[in-house]
């Protein structure tokens, strides 16, 4: 007897229909799985098989045939376990077939027959609406993510035992009502950062117009710090960018099963002996890198200069289209990297190069090789240059009184309202740092004066035509931020300054 149940398989963020059909014919018992099964995949034979019989139904000795098709495209993870199970169910005349009409399923199985998370339960899910699947059944912890699509019935289920005793009966479980995304308090503030009144203005500007930012200072002097506090003066992600966030951490396994997803930017900082794939991706499979998880949020790349050079190279692609290309013999794979990128780095190998007290003994040399690792190009598409000094221990006992990330969210948020505003004819840009630059040349607002400043600035300092627009996005969002209409020489002027120097510090 042959069944076929309705599954999905994950390609990317997104997911494509898989009829799993199960053939039960005589013969030596056995199992054979075809379709281009992953690894994981063919092991589905020995979870399925312990399941059923632990959960209290018969494997008939068959000769078992699975074929997942489309057959020319692999398939990887656990999630069809459970469409196996429920076609072996139905191939041996233990479940009716009329039960599982019009069903999606996904699910991987414990040898105990209980049904576990899986990855990607929201690309899951839209492929269950796009294919006008009657309802998707998948485990229950995966229901906190997937209910993120209101327009999608979903049916959870614990146990292939209580599934199936359901499916018999004619009824699906009724998944509990979501809980509105998360929006918890930032862990850290603003104000606990003493002085550095430079930095946090740049940490604002990146903030509101979604520039990169580097930071360069000696150790100990707040980078990090700064760095980190950064998401706690960002806009909440509004709907759509908190179902591509979603997306993308649910397909590389980092979000929480049962977690209700929080509405808060992303903050990645892998460790600076990150490989080219933990960043950019890939591997088998392939799975998102640190670009894509950081996707409209923030990477922070703590001592960026000790990463090898063609390792930061590979980020210029990424930052300049937003998105990565995972190319195989077989097929490609893109993932969305719209992040906002903070470097931080010493400006020398001791740390100290400038410091008053001359603690510094490389040699210009050494110093020029460790600037050098980060590329002309590469500092070309960050926006922001800034220096960070060491804090005079003096400072750190007063009681001054900072800005609170609260304060500084807000005027960041009327600024994002204001290019918000300001897009809204142009499909997909957001802020400033993701506006054409021909478009904005044309639309920005600035004033005689600044344009001909932006002229001899660009003549003077050769700067290029990346660099060029680049400028005028961040004067741009000085203008936004102080609530100007205009862009003033003031403006262009304050963009300029933080434009990358001849070399890193």
């Amino acid at each position: 007897m042959l069944a076929a149940i309705r599954s999905a398989a994950i390609l990317g963020i997104e997911a494509f229909a898989v009829t799993v059909e199960v053939d039960a014919a005589p013969g030596l018992p056995g199992w054979t799985m075809v379709g281009l099964p992953s690894g994981s995949v063919k092991e589905a034979r020995e979870r399925v098989g312990a399941a059923l019989v632990n959960a209290g139904f018969a494997l008939p000795p068959r000769r078992w045939t699975v074929n997942l098709s489309p057959a020319d495209v692999r398939k990887d993870g656990t999630a069809f376990d459970l469409p196996i199970a429920i076609g072996v169910l139905v191939a041996s005349g233990q479940l009716p077939a009329d039960a599982v009409s019009g069903l999606l399923f996904a699910g991987e199985l414990g040898l105990d027959g209980s049904v576990r998370p899986i990855r990607g339960a929201l690309p899951l899910a839209r492929a269950a609406r796009d294919l006008g699947a009657r309802a998707l059944v998948l485990p229950a912890p995966n229901v906190a993510e997937a209910g993120l699509l209101r327009d999608v019935r979903l049916a959870p289920c614990d146990s292939l035992r209580g599934l199936v005793q359901a499916l018999a009966a004619g009824r699906l479980p009724d998944a509990p009502a979501a809980s509105p995304p998360a929006d918890p308090a930032p862990d850290c503030d603003l104000a606990d950062v003493v002085g550095q009144r430079m930095a946090k203005r740049a940490l604002e500007l990146a903030a509101a117009g979604g520039h990169n930012l580097f930071l360069v200072g000696p150790p100990g002097a707040g980078k990090t710090m700064l760095a980190r506090r950064l998401t706690s003066i960002l806009p909440p992600l509004d709907d759509d960018a908190l179902l591509e966030v979603v997306a993308i951490h649910s397909v590389g396994g980092i979000l929480p099963a049962g977690a209700v997803p929080a509405r808060t930017p992303p903050f990645r900082a892998p460790h600076h002996t990150i490989s080219l794939a933990g960043l950019i991706g890939g591997g088998p499979g392939p799975r998102p890198g640190e670009v894509s998880l950081a996707h409209r949020g923030v990477l922070f790349l703590d001592e960026l200069l000790e990463l090898p050079r063609y390792v930061l190279d590979a980020m210029r692609q990424p930052l300049e289209d937003a998105r990565v290309v995972i190319a195989r013999a077989a097929h490609a794979v893109a993932y969305p990297a719209r992040f906002l990128l903070v470097g931080a780095a010493n400006p020398c190998p001791c740390g100290f190069d400038g410091d008053a007290s001359g603690r510094c003994r490389c040699s210009a040399a050494d110093i020029a090789r460790y600037r050098g690792r980060l590329s002309g190009p590469l500092a070309d598409r960050i926006d922001l240059h800034v220096r960070v000094g060491a804090v005079a221990l003096a400072d750190l006992g007063a009681a001054a009184r900072e800005e609170t990330s609260a304060t500084v969210r807000a005027r960041v948020a009327a600024a994002r309202e204001r290019q918000r505003v300001r897009y809204r004819v142009l499909p997909g840009v957001r802020c400033n740092a993701e506006a054409p630059g021909r478009w904005l040349q044309q639309h920005a607002g600035l004033t005689d004066d600044a344009r001909e400043l932006l002229g001899t600035a660009a003549e003077k300092l050769r700067l290029s035509a990346r660099a060029y627009h680049r400028t005028l996005r961040v004067a741009r969002t000085v203008a936004d931020l102080a609530g100007e209409e205009l862009v003033t020489p003031g403006d262009l002027a304050e963009a300029l300054m933080l434009r990358p120097s001849a070399d890193p510090a």
